[in-house]
Parts: structure tokens; sequence; C-alpha cells
């Protein structure tokens, strides 16, 4: 017996790109193979660029934020909303004073772009059904065909975002710029 026809839905993977890569491009849907569109919000892939700047810079002291939002060409007080959740995830330290500014909180070996993706936009979820730690029950879950890409999906996601450090990604900027 055929399965039935199921509407095309539009969806949303919060997948982080590189500061060589025009950020505010859609991805059509059909190149990736599911029905919707792939992009990452600006908070991402602003906060993934912030960290990539503190990690050049890694070692020197706190960086202003001034300095970071005016070389990222990022607005201070968008900066100023993204650099927090990252601060209380524990990726970044802050310094107070004439000599303040950011830091990273560990080495940029030690810090992933899956750690800064969730601490940015949550959990990775390419479809409601498939998101990381959250239960989420569907009345199509027993006969759904499509759960298990999503799932494999969500796991590829995630485990290229986790195996990139921001180490890894330093050398790609700075040779850019």
């Amino acid at each position: 017996m055929p399965l039935p026809a199921v509407e095309p839905h539009n969806v949303s993977l919060k997948v982080p790109l590189d500061k060589k890569r025009n950020l505010s491009t859609i991805i059509p849907s059909h190149q990736v193979g599911i029905g919707g569109t792939v992009r990452i919000s600006t908070r991402g892939a602003y906060g993934l660029r912030a960290m990539i700047e503190l990690a050049q810079r890694y070692g020197q002291g706190p960086v202003p934020l001034a300095e970071v939002a005016q070389t990222e060409g990022i607005s201070l007080s968008y900066l100023e909303q993204i650099i927090a959740p990252l601060r209380k995830a524990g990726l970044v330290e802050s310094k107070r004073g004439a000599y303040g500014g950011y830091a990273l909180a560990r080495d940029p070996s030690t810090i992933t772009v899956g750690q800064i993706v969730r601490a940015l936009e949550g959990p990775i979820t390419p479809y409601p059904c498939a998101s990381e730690g959250e239960d989420f029950t569907c009345e199509r879950e027993a006969s759904c065909t499509a759960r298990l890409l999503w799932q494999r999906m969500r796991d590829s996601i995630a485990a290229v975002l986790d195996s990139t450090t921001l180490e890894e990604l330093v050398p790609q900027t700075r040779g850019s710029e």
C-alpha cells in the first residue's frame, strides 16, 4: 500500500558557515534533499565570526568588544547581545576596566563550533521530531518514514560541528584577509 502524500514543509537548519562565505545566501533545499531552506541565523553566524576573531587573538589579553565589532563589521549593540550567551556557556571571559574586553575562556583547540552554535542557537534541529535532547511527540511518529532521515541529518551536522574547533578555522581566515 502506498504511503500517504505529505505536504512539503519549510525546514531551517542551524548550520554555521565560515567567514569566507556569504552568510545571507539561502541554500535551496533541493540541493540538500529536503523540502524547505537551509540557513543560519545572523546570531549564529556573527557569533562564530566573533569567536574566530577572539581565537586569532588568543593569548594576547582581552579584546574590546568594539574592536571585534569593527573588525567583523557587526553592530556593537548586536554583538553585546550575542556575547552574553557565549559567556554564560563558559566559552568567553570578560574583564572590566581600561584594559578590559573579552577573551576565549579556553584554548581555541578545545572549543568546538558545535559548542558555539548550541550556545547561540540551541539544539541542532533539522526537523522538530529530530531535535537534540528534546522530546517531541508527533501523531505520525509510529508510521513516519522520514524521521530516520531527519535524525541522520541531525547526527551528521552535529558530527561536523563537534569535530571542528576554532583552532582549525583560524588559519583559514588569516589567509583570506
